[in-house]
């Protein structure tokens, strides 16, 4: 493990490719979800829902539900987490909508899009969180309480995650909602493995 001391930040050049990178993993893993009605946690699952309820977009719906959380942000973690985090869910938001053009899945199995989804999110959430970034919302107060409690982001998502997929109970039929809980203990797994506190220190 790498000393507090020695640890170097991240250049503009790292930051820059970590931010399109992950929201591009995330993007794909949306996409998967979205194809056969799976839902999220957090602030995507509240997208999720506004998207099968409403006329919006899960791009439009992402970036309307993250506005309020931007000044929680700006007061705890600084304006270049803040900075960050609009730069990842605006391009999360473009990337969800522009997927579809390139990529469609005529044939996909749910069990297999809830997995492979849920861990192309974890992978993209994993590199926005080491370069200090992530996609507002409830992702802001985990950072927060693992910053300040040594609280893990993983388990405290999982535990949110599983919650927020509970509340769609009248929206998608249960089955829907089994390979959607898969999804976020899938999601939450990498993260609670590979982001604890003090492992990773470059920022």
């Amino acid at each position: 493990m790498e000393n507090v001391s020695t640890a170097k930040k991240h250049t503009h050049f790292e930051d820059i490719q970590a931010l399109i990178i992950g929201t591009l993993l995330i993007s794909l893993g949306v996409n998967l979800y979205s194809s056969v009605g799976l839902l999220a946690g957090g602030t995507a699952g509240l997208a999720f829902l506004a998207q099968y309820s409403t006329s919006l977009s899960f791009g439009q719906a992402f970036f309307l539900v993250n506005l309020p959380f931007y000044w929680l942000a700006l007061k705890q973690m600084g304006a270049e987490f803040t900075i960050k985090t609009f730069i990842s869910v605006l391009l999360l938001s473009a990337f969800s909508e522009l997927t579809p053009l390139f990529i469609q899945f005529e044939l996909l199995n749910v069990l297999y899009a809830s997995i492979i989804g849920g861990l192309l999110m974890g992978a993209g959430f994993l590199m926005l969180f080491r370069h200090n970034a992530s996609l507002g919302g409830l992702n802001i107060l985990a950072r927060y309480l693992a910053q300040t409690r040594g609280i893990s982001i993983g388990k405290f998502q999982m535990a949110v995650d599983c919650v927020v997929v509970l509340m769609a109970i009248f929206i998608v039929n249960w089955q829907l909602i089994v390979f959607s809980i898969m999804g976020a203990i899938a999601l939450n797994l990498i993260i609670a493995v590979n982001h604890k506190p003090g492992r990773y220190t470059v920022v």
